[in-house]
């Protein structure tokens, strides 16, 4: 059965997973929509960049983010100088890595929704002398419902079940950085396999249930997404 610490490090994780699919949405809807609407040559870097944590090796990201974000890193410089300390092994740094590690899981998902939409319902929108704002909130948001739906399910599983990028920036610390892939890892290592099969078991089903949503709920709605 779980323990309290293995109790701990779900709840530590689901608040790491829903802080961080918050600031994903925030910061990839509007980088989706510019990607979906630009023709400019640098639209091809910025994807990319975006996708770059789709192919690149956890521990890599993991290893250039704790020396970007540590004591002589610019960032943990920067950091520093606003007083507030460097990231790596607390629980921001834990939410900045996990942004940046899930980010195409969401960016992808609303960039192909926003695309999809086309020009003529914002042309539209325009004729009838509706603002950008609610163009966005009156036309766009809910034509591209399904994208967010499928961004915010995927970046929050994603998060959920990150290990490399957690371990290399937040480390291994009892209830601030410790999250469940973590824990199942130590569990292993310690031969204590039935507290490792009531965590994994419990991703597997999580992670069978986010994709039976994806696959049967939004089946009316397509919409391209990563897994397609």
């Amino acid at each position: 059965m779980l323990s309290q610490a293995d109790f701990d490090t779900l709840q530590l994780t689901f608040q790491v997973a829903s802080l961080a699919t918050i600031f994903m949405l925030l910061l990839g809807c509007p980088l989706a929509w510019w990607l979906a609407r630009t023709n400019s040559s640098w639209k091809g870097i910025i994807n990319a960049v975006v996708a770059l944590p789709l192919v690149l090796p956890p521990s890599v990201l993991g290893f250039y983010l704790l020396v970007l974000m540590g004591p002589v890193g610019p960032v943990g410089k920067f950091t520093a100088w606003l007083g507030i300390g460097t990231l790596p092994f607390s629980f921001s740094g834990l939410v900045v890595a996990s942004v940046l590690y899930s980010l195409p899981f969401v960016v992808q998902p609303l960039q192909s929704a926003f695309t999809s939409i086309g020009r003529q319902p914002l042309e539209a929108a325009a004729t009838l002398r509706a603002s950008p704002l609610d163009t966005f909130f009156s036309v766009v948001l809910p034509l591209a419902k399904p994208g967010f739906l499928t961004a915010t399910i995927l970046g929050f599983a994603h998060t959920v079940g990150e290990f490399g990028v957690v371990l290399m920036v937040g480390g291994n610390i009892p209830g601030k950085t410790r999250v469940v892939s973590v824990q199942i890892y130590n569990h292993v290592e310690a031969l204590e396999y039935t507290a490792a099969h009531w965590l994994a078991g419990g991703l597997l089903v999580f992670s069978f249930c986010v994709l039976l949503i994806l696959y049967t709920v939004l089946k009316t709605q397509p919409v391209a997404h990563p897994l397609r």
